[in-house]
């Protein structure tokens, strides 16, 4: 049944009172003129017979009559007005009604006990895209999903047999073939013998509420990844940074034809991998130490282009389409060419028969109504955009919601660490970006990256004037780490340089040896976390005592526990933990050389 509109209720409403006003002036009209006339005919008799009749009460009961039809004709105006009062009231009521049903956010239906259709609300078409006519041609249950049928028409039964109606949840079509996830309460209309006749039903569309909570539960999951990791990142990072500097050491002392060479370089190569991967994880759950800077993203395609077309084969094209106009990015260089790396081995993944990559950096302005399709919050702004699509096999719906999940993988065992895309999410999230999937079965992948533009323009390019492999020195360097066996190593490789070296096991030891030596100390190179006095701590302290002293930090812990020693100021050199002897002694150079020191507290 189609609920006539508000518009027309009121004006078959004005017609009717109109006519009935017409009525009741008609026969108000007929009672005078009939009135009138009997006083015409029944005057002049009273004048003939004056003797016959009492004149006077003839004159009496002629007045009566004439009074009782005037008050017949009052009473029946009387009437009219409360009739005209009541229909007002009921006009009123219903524009009420269709005030709240029109407006309410909520569906609401109004079935009978055979499940036909009474009423529907316009939040149906709103919400689902169907006219009432659509609804009224279909049964209740035409749009349910087929899979939750049955616990919708259980509900039902319930309802009908209890009388009382219980919440659930199921999924309807979209016009547009697309499904929305409802929220449904029911409530019954029993009749004079306590029949349940009409069920009234407010549905509610949760679709976008579930997809928050899916964002909430992929980050809890990521959170709780990040903490683990970020347990055992210092420790686990220590012994790494041990092994592969042991096995360096080994490695240079070992001639090429030593039998035990070739174990000494898959020692090296493994602990390399194994602090790839600790980098990995700390990347995906945003806990990572970063160095940001402003890029020219436009740039940092361009110098990969090389290497990715090495990397995807031969029988991959590849296509990079660069805005000349590109505005620049505040990222960590290193992080934005793993992204770039990962997104293009995912690519050559989804196609083993070959096929197309394209690699597109442009600006772009996220607006109001475009962020608003998002069931995350996104900042509306300029950004710049780094799109990577391919021609592969695509992903469905279930394999596109876990893309980011850390550790989950659609290749064979052994292929594919599940990493991949959760570093990319981590270091898109950590730089203050957005990313986002559009694909489908057979129609390929593109990812798209948002990444917040800056107006700020890229730093120039330092060139190194020396080789990198042996970076010397002779100036003293005060080494606080609370790990004996890669503080004995890190200063060891120090002083294999040249450097002289003072070390320490924490901040307060450092502090007394820094007051004992009388001579300069131009570097100290600091464990950010260690027991006691932290290195942030530490370094502030130094730096009052000795002005001209510079600062290294290096710590395997995460971005997070990092923080809650303070936070390290821009432009501070930091060193990643493990770290093989050329980054050390490339760092320790580059920060000497540098006129970077502790900032006045």
């Amino acid at each position: 049944m189609k609920a006539p509109s508000l518009n027309t209720i009121q004006t078959g409403m004005r017609k009717i009172e109109r006519r009935e006003w017409v009525l009741w002036a008609s026969a108000v009209l007929v009672t005078l003129l009939l009135t009138a006339g009997i006083a015409s005919f029944l005057m002049p008799i009273v004048h003939e017979r004056q003797g016959e009749f009492d004149a006077f009460h003839l004159s009496l009961a002629v007045r009566g009559l004439i009074a009782l039809v005037l008050l017949f004709d009052l009473y029946a105006i009387y009437q009219q007005l409360q009739i005209y009062r009541m229909r007002h009231q009921l006009v009123e009521r219903e524009q009420l009604f269709r005030l709240i049903s029109e407006n309410a956010a909520d569906m609401i239906a109004v079935v009978d006990a055979n499940g036909k259709r009474l009423y529907n609300s316009p939040a149906y078409e709103r919400i689902l895209g169907y006219s009432q006519e659509e609804l009224q041609s279909t049964s209740a249950l035409e749009q349910v999903h087929p899979d939750d049928r049955a616990r919708v028409e259980e509900a039902a039964r319930e309802a009908r047999a209890g009388g009382v109606g219980r919440n659930i949840e199921y999924r309807m079509r979209h016009k547009n073939g697309t499904w929305r996830v409802m929220e449904s309460t029911a409530s019954t209309v029993r009749d004079a013998q306590g029949k349940v006749e009409t069920l009234i039903i407010v549905n509610r569309d949760i679709t976008d509420r579930r997809h928050l909570e899916e964002q909430f539960r992929q980050s809890q999951k990521m959170e709780a990844v990040g903490r683990l990791s970020g347990g055992v990142a210092h420790d686990f990072n220590n012994l790494l940074g041990v092994i592969i500097g042991y096995a360096e050491f080994l490695q240079e002392r070992l001639d090429g034809a030593d039998p035990l060479r070739a174990s000494v370089d898959e020692i090296l190569n493994a602990g390399k991998r194994a602090a790839s991967l600790t980098r990995q994880l700390l990347a995906f759950s945003r806990q990572q130490v970063l160095d940001p800077k402003v890029l020219d993203l436009k740039s940092v395609v361009t110098d990969m282009e090389k290497l990715l077309r090495r990397l995807i084969g031969e029988d991959i094209e590849l296509t990079t389409v660069l805005d000349p106009e590109l505005g620049k990015v505040k990222a960590d260089q290193g992080q934005l060419e793993q992204v770039v790396m990962n997104l293009a081995v995912n690519a050559r993944d989804a196609m083993p028969q070959g096929g197309k990559l394209i690699i597109r950096v442009e600006n772009t302005v996220l607006d109001q109504d475009y962020v608003r399709r998002y069931p995350y919050p996104v900042q509306p702004g300029p950004y710049v955009l780094l799109l990577v699509s391919d021609t592969g096999i695509g992903m469905d719906p279930e394999t596109k919601a876990r893309a980011f999940e850390p550790f989950f993988t659609t290749k064979e065992k052994g292929k594919g660490t599940g990493l991949g895309l959760s570093t990319v999410y981590g270091v898109v999230k950590q730089s203050g970006g957005y990313i986002d999937i559009d694909s489908a079965p057979g129609a390929g992948t593109t990812f798209k990256i948002y990444l917040p533009r800056v107006h700020q323009e890229a730093p120039a390019e330092k060139r190194s004037t020396e080789a990198s492999g042996e970076r010397r020195g002779n100036e003293t360097i005060l080494v606080a780490e609370d790990e004996t066996s890669l503080r004995t190593l890190t200063c060891a490789t120090l002083e294999s340089r040249g450097y002289k070296v003072l070390q320490a096991k924490d901040g307060l030891e450092a502090l007394e040896v820094s007051r004992k030596h009388g001579g300069t100390i131009e570097l100290l190179l600091t464990d950010i976390v260690m027991p006691g006095m932290g290195g942030r701590a530490l370094a502030e302290e130094l730096g009052r005592e000795r002005k001209e002293i510079r600062i290294v930090y290096m710590s395997g812990y995460t971005g997070q526990a990092v923080g809650s020693q303070g936070p390290v100021e821009p432009g501070s050199f930091y060193l990643h933990k493990p770290f093989t002897k050329q980054a050390l002694t490339e760092k320790i150079r580059e920060a000497l050389d540098s006129r970077v020191t502790v900032p006045a507290s």
